[in-house]
C-alpha cells in the first residue's frame, strides 16, 4: 500500500476563469513544514493573518480543473462555498491525531487500538 500524498476533490461550486470556463475538478497535496512556515514572512499574511488560508491553499493545489498553476489569485476568486470546502479538505488531509498502537489485553488476550500521546508521556521523564 503506497503512501498517499496526493487527493482528488470537487468544488460544491466551481471556479469560473475569465473566460467563463467551470472548474471543479482538482488535486490537493499534502503540506510540507515550508508550506506553513514560509507564508508567515509574507507582508499579506504580516497585515491580515486570514490571507494565509489564499496563500497555503495557492502553495498545495496542484491542478484545479485545467489550470495547471494555482496561485493566490485563483484562490482569492473561489466562491466562499469552495473556499471552505478546500479549508475543511486542507485540515481532514494533514490532520494525523493522535498516533494509535495495536494492543492486547493480557488475561483476556481481547485486541484493541490505544492512541499514544508522546508529548504526555515524555513530560513525566523530566
Amino acid at each position: 500500500m503506497a503512501f498517499q500524498t496526493e487527493y482528488e476533490f470537487e468544488l460544491p461550486r466551481g471556479y469560473v476563469d475569465d473566460s467563463g470556463t467551470l472548474h471543479k475538478r482538482g488535486v490537493m497535496r499534502l503540506a510540507t513544514a515550508a508550506d506553513e512556515i514560509l507564508p508567515m514572512r509574507d507582508p499579506r499574511v504580516q497585515q491580515n493573518q486570514s490571507y494565509l488560508t489564499i496563500i497555503l491553499l495557492a502553495r498545495v493545489i496542484t491542478r484545479l480543473g485545467d489550470i495547471k498553476h494555482v496561485d493566490t489569485k485563483t484562490i482569492e476568486k473561489l466562491f466562499t462555498a469552495d473556499l471552505a470546502y478546500l479549508q475543511s479538505l486542507y485540515r481532514q488531509i494533514n490532520d494525523i491525531g493522535l498516533p494509535k498502537l495495536n494492543t492486547a489485553c493480557p488475561k483476556c488476550e481481547h485486541e484493541y487500538e490505544v492512541e499514544v500521546d508522546f508529548l504526555s508521556v515524555t513530560e513525566g521523564l523530566s
